[in-house]
C-alpha cells in the first residue's frame, strides 16, 4: 500500500471500532442496562422480556453463515453500513410495542443486524481486505468497543430512570441511525479506496466450509465458545440482580457492571503484551479458568459483596482477551481462505448459545436463584477449559 492508503486504512479502522461501540452498545448492552427499568414499566417477568434478545440472537445465529457468505463475495462493506438501519428500526420497534408480541418482533428484526453488524461480519471484512494485517486491526477495534458496555450500563440505567426504557431505547436506535450508519460507510469507503490504490482484498475458493468442516479443532472450537458465550451472556445480562442478590446496592452493581467493559479493555492491553510469550492454545485455556473462577468469586461475594467488583474485572477481562483469540484461532487453526462463511458457521454457537443465555438465565434466577444461576456458569466456564484441553497446541 502507498503511505496514503496505510492512513486511510488506519481510518478507516478507527471508524469501524466506533461502529462496533454503537453496534454493541445499542444492539446488546442496551437491554441488561435498561432491565430493570423495563420490568418496572411494563410488569413482565424477566424471562418474558429476555425473549426479546434471546430471539434476536437466535435470529442472528439464523443468518450469520449467510452474512459470512456475503462478505466472501464481496458484499461485506454493504451488509456493515445496512446493520445500523436495521438494527434502528428494530429497536424502534421493540420501544414502541404495546404487548409481548411486538416486544419480540422488534427484536427479531434487530437480530438481523446483530448478525450482519457485530464482530464477526466486521472480522470477516476487514480480515478480507487487509490479510495478515488484520490481527492488529482486530485488536485496535476490540479495545474500542470493549468501553460499550461501561458506556451503556450507567448511560442507560441513568436514561431509563430519567425518560423511561421506552425513550431509552429509543435514544440507542438514534445513536445507531445516525452515527452508526455514519462511521461505518466512511469505514468501508476507505478501506475500499485503499484496495483500488494499491492494496489487495484476498477471494476465496469454494468449498472450504465443507473441508474444514471435516476437522475436530472446527467442532471443537464451536463447542467451546458456544458454552463461553452462554455463561457470559448470562452474566452480562443479569449482571445488576446477581450482584444485589449478593449483597450489593444498586449503584454498587451497575458500577460493577460497568466495569465488565472497561476490563474487557484491559484485558485486551494484556493480550498484547502477553500474547508473545504465550502459545495461542495456552491463552485459550488460561483465560476460560479466569472465566471460572469469576463465578467462584461471585458465589463467595454473598459474604463479602465487595467482590462483585473482582468478578467484574476477572470475567470483562476473560472475555475481552476471547473476543480477539476467537477469530484468530479460527484463522490459525482453519486458515483465511473461506474465513468469511467458516467463521459464519461458527457464530452459529456463539450466536446460540448467546441466545438462549438471557432466557436460560432469567429461567434460573426466577426458579432456583442466585447461587444456582452463578453454578450454572461456573460449570459452563469450567467445561469449556476442559474441552480447551483437546485443542492441540499452536
Amino acid at each position: 500500500m502507498s503511505q496514503r492508503a496505510e492512513r486511510e486504512a488506519d481510518l478507516a479502522v478507527w471508524c469501524l471500532a466506533l461502529g462496533q461501540f454503537i453496534a454493541y452498545a445499542g444492539l446488546l448492552y442496551s437491554f441488561p442496562a435498561l432491565l430493570v427499568a423495563a420490568e418496572a414499566g411494563t410488569g413482565w417477568s424477566k424471562s418474558a422480556l429476555a425473549l426479546g434478545p434471546t430471539v434476536a440472537l437466535a435470529v442472528a445465529a439464523v443468518v450469520s453463515p449467510f452474512c459470512g457468505k456475503l462478505v466472501d463475495r464481496g458484499w461485506g462493506g454493504e451488509m456493515l453500513i445496512g446493520a445500523p438501519i436495521v438494527g434502528a428500526l428494530g429497536l424502534t420497534a421493540a420501544a414502541l410495542a404495546q404487548g409481548q408480541a411486538g416486544w419480540v418482533a422488534g427484536w427479531a428484526v434487530a437480530g438481523l443486524a446483530q448478525g450482519a453488524g457485530f464482530y464477526d461480519g466486521c472480522f470477516a471484512f476487514l480480515i478480507r481486505r487487509l490479510g495478515p494485517d488484520a490481527r492488529a486491526a482486530i485488536i485496535r477495534i476490540t479495545l474500542v468497543a470493549g468501553f460499550s458496555g461501561s458506556f451503556t450500563y450507567p448511560a442507560g440505567a441513568w436514561a431509563g430512570e430519567v425518560f423511561g426504557w421506552r425513550v431509552a431505547l429509543l435514544m440507542f436506535a438514534g445513536l445507531l441511525a445516525a452515527v452508526g450508519l455514519a462511521v461505518n460507510a466512511w469505514g468501508v469507503t476507505l478501506l475500499r479506496r485503499g484496495v483500488r490504490a494499491g492494496g489487495r482484498a484476498y477471494a476465496d475458493p469454494p468449498g472450504m466450509l465443507a473441508r474444514a468442516m471435516r476437522q475436530r479443532v472446527f467442532w471443537l472450537i464451536g463447542l467451546i465458545f458456544a458454552l463461553v458465550y452462554v455463561a457470559h451472556g448470562i452474566i452480562i445480562t443479569f449482571a445488576v440482580p446477581l450482584f444485589q442478590g449478593q449483597g450489593a446496592s444498586h449503584a454498587a452493581a451497575v458500577w460493577a457492571a460497568a466495569l465488565i467493559g472497561a476490563a474487557q479493555v484491559a484485558g485486551r492491553v494484556l493480550f498484547m503484551g502477553w500474547g508473545r510469550h504465550v502459545t495461542l492454545v495456552g491463552m485459550v485455556r488460561s483465560v476460560l479458568l479466569a472465566m471460572a473462577g469469576a463465578a467462584l468469586v461471585l458465589w463467595l461475594a454473598g459474604a463479602a459483596p465487595g467482590l462483585i467488583f473482582v468478578t467484574a474485572a476477572l470475567q470483562g477481562a476473560a472475555i475481552g482477551i476471547v473476543s480477539i483469540l476467537r477469530p484468530i484461532l479460527i484463522a490459525e487453526a482453519l486458515g483465511n481462505e473461506g474465513f468469511g462463511v467458516i467463521s459464519g458457521a461458527l457464530a452459529i454457537g456463539v450466536l446460540a448459545g448467546a441466545a438462549a443465555a438471557p432466557w436460560v438465565g432469567a429461567v434460573i434466577l426466577d426458579g432456583a436463584g442466585v447461587n444456582a444461576t452463578i453454578g450454572v456458569v461456573f460449570a459452563m466456564a469450567l467445561a469449556a477449559t476442559g474441552l480447551a484441553m483437546f485443542v492441540r497446541r499452536g
